[in-house]
């Protein structure tokens, strides 16, 4: 009797042994889409800019790779199918989550090149700034980070073989794809600055107009990825890719050389935190990020006002949230810059007392002009050909990851038979103080240039728990407009209850200082709103196309993912999952 007994307990315990390992193979989840959300799926998510490199991410997490291992595949397939943004010769930011609540950061943005001076954009005669070099050619462009980001999240998160995550880059590369619409008008766009700064015979140059379904087929890009995946992480900073770089870098008067090439690692950070509404809590990118730090004050600003009463834009939270912006964008030029070059104060700009008394000047009845805010000076950011992407795996592993060449196609140099564009970073710092760059920003000397240093940024890759589980994963590009897109879609779901991908096709808006302007999507505010706004105060206000294209998941209360791509505004962003 005895031994039926445990005979029976024993089988018990292996049909339970086996129907828990199923349970972590395959979450059986009845989803119910809502016509509102996004894709829906109940074991993992995969959402960019682009439908090829998410199919990429999504075969990998199907074959049994992870959230990080997904997040390599698609890098790489975004140099690929992405080139004004997606990139080999830029640089970014990685914000994680792993399953078991442990977060972390790596920033692998592009440094200076030891031969970089403070004034090295400044015309001695004139003493004006020569901001065009800091735009388009060779010296724009700084050391790029993103392959050794790749592999320090490889030799520390992946479970897959590399050659298993960086092959489909390598067969799209060489049997080629077809260019959308989106792709053929930035081509076409970029024409006469491809013929500026590359021979006549460079791949993206055509005498005539690029046309969508144009077979893009990318040879020399293809022999590099092929290096990479043979020798990891020498086979760009080393061998055959560095010389042909190097090779650019003297044929046009770049500054990049082979010490800076080997010299590159990217920068494992803790991530900054901050608690909004008591539940969430939010994770996001340090320094050399702006963009967590300003997060994190707007959010814990926001805190103060009931902005679900308010309204989703409506003139007071727009008011309030304008108010708020002047005063972070205004600390983030005193105060931020790369932590290895300067000490940046994250304590006291997150301080709950600090914030308060940043914002105590508030007045619901009456605009601040920014010029009775004190600050330091502001400087550029990256334009808008950023891109992001994020990541959930059925373990609940989450990866969110912004990277950037700066301006579309970056520098516009295409590295002669290596097939990837250089970054250029050097219009991010700081050229000169007090000289204003292109959004009306005004460069700061904490951001001032300095061999090895990393350049200010706002990309703001960012994660929110809710209760201490996993509960969003976002990102965006769009230059200085980057925290506050971000900052609106975390509102939008959290104040507002909308879906994910309401949120993220909500019209946005945008402040940052100065300019004293309210910049707005399209169709954002009514003229009634834009009235009421202006007895308050506020007088400069600019209607643009887009803010921002967000690439977002949101855990829904029944375990299961909503993927959000922002198919809005311009672009070819999708969510996929399993």
């Amino acid at each position: 009797m005895k031994k039926t007994s445990l005979l029976l307990l024993l089988i018990v315990c292996i049909l339970w042994q086996c129907k828990t390992n199923t349970s972590k193979e395959l979450k059986t989840v009845t989803l119910e889409k809502q016509s509102n959300e996004g894709v829906v799926a109940a074991n993992g998510m995969v959402v960019t800019a682009h439908p090829i490199a998410t199919q990429i991410g999504l075969d990998v997490l199907k074959k049994g790779g992870n959230a990080f291992d997904a997040a390599v595949a698609v890098k790489y397939a975004l140099s690929v199918v992405l080139p004004k943004a997606g990139n080999l010769g830029g640089g970014g930011y990685m914000v994680y989550r792993t399953a078991d609540g442990k977060k972390g950061a790596l920033d692998f943005r592009e440094t200076a090149p030891a031969g970089a001076s403070r004034d090295m954009f400044i015309d001695t005669k004139t003493d004006s700034v020569m901001k065009q070099k800091a735009l388009l050619g060779h010296l724009a462009a700084c050391t790029p980070g993103t392959v050794d980001g790749m592999d320090k999240i490889y030799k520390k998160f992946c479970t897959l073989r590399f050659d298993t995550l960086i092959q489909p880059a390598i067969d799209v590369a060489k049997n080629g794809y077809a260019v959308s619409e989106y792709d053929a008008w930035t081509f076409n766009r970029a024409q006469q600055d491809f013929r500026a700064v590359n021979d006549s015979t460079m791949l993206f140059i055509k005498n005539k107009p690029w046309m969508q379904g144009d077979s893009l087929i990318q040879k020399n890009l293809a022999n590099t990825l092929e290096r990479i995946r043979d020798f990891g992480r020498d086979g760009f900073y080393k061998g055959e890719t560095a010389q042909l770089l190097l090779d650019e870098m003297n044929s046009g008067g770049g500054i990049i050389s082979k010490e800076d090439l080997e010299n590159y690692s990217s920068v494992w950070r803790d991530p900054i935190e901050g608690v909004y509404r008591d539940s969430f809590n939010i994770i996001s990118m340090p320094p050399s990020s702006s963009g967590g730090i300003i997060i994190v004050q707007l959010l814990k600003g926001s805190n103060a006002y009931d902005i679900k009463k308010m309204g989703h834009n409506t003139p007071e939270t727009i008011h309030v949230m304008t108010e708020l912006q002047r005063r972070a964008y205004a600390d983030r030029a005193e105060h931020m810059g790369d932590l290895d070059f300067y000490d940046v104060p994250i304590e006291m700009l997150l301080d709950k007392e600090y914030i308060a008394s940043r914002n105590a000047s508030i007045d619901m009845k009456k605009a601040t002009p920014s010029a009775e805010i004190k600050a330091g000076k502001v400087d550029k950011i990256e334009s808008l050909e950023t891109t992001h992407f994020s990541i959930v795996d059925k373990e609940g592993n989450a990866v969110s990851i912004t990277t950037t060449l700066v301006g579309y196609f970056g520098c516009k140099v295409l590295v002669d038979n290596a097939g990837f564009f250089l970054n250029n970073e050097m219009n991010n710092f700081s050229l000169k103080p007090g000289f204003p760059n292109i959004f009306g920003l005004i460069g700061g000397e904490a951001n001032a240039i300095a061999p090895g240093k990393r350049m200010l940024s706002s990309m703001s890759p960012t994660i929110v728990e809710k209760n201490g589980d996993l509960f969003m994963v976002l990102g965006t590009p769009g230059g200085s407009t980057i925290i506050n897109v971000n900052y609106q879609n975390i509102i939008n779901v959290i104040d507002h209850g909308m879906t994910m991908q309401e949120a993220v096709d909500a019209k946005k808006h945008h402040s940052q200082w100065l300019p004293d302007t309210i910049v707005m999507e399209e169709g954002a505010l009514d003229s009634l709103t834009i009235t009421r706004l202006k007895e308050l105060g506020h007088t400069s206000f600019r209607e643009v196309e887009q803010l921002g294209r967000t690439e977002a998941i949101l855990v829904r209360p029944d375990g299961s993912y909503e993927g959000a791509a922002d198919n809005t505004r311009t672009g070819d962003a999708v969510a996929e999952g399993y």
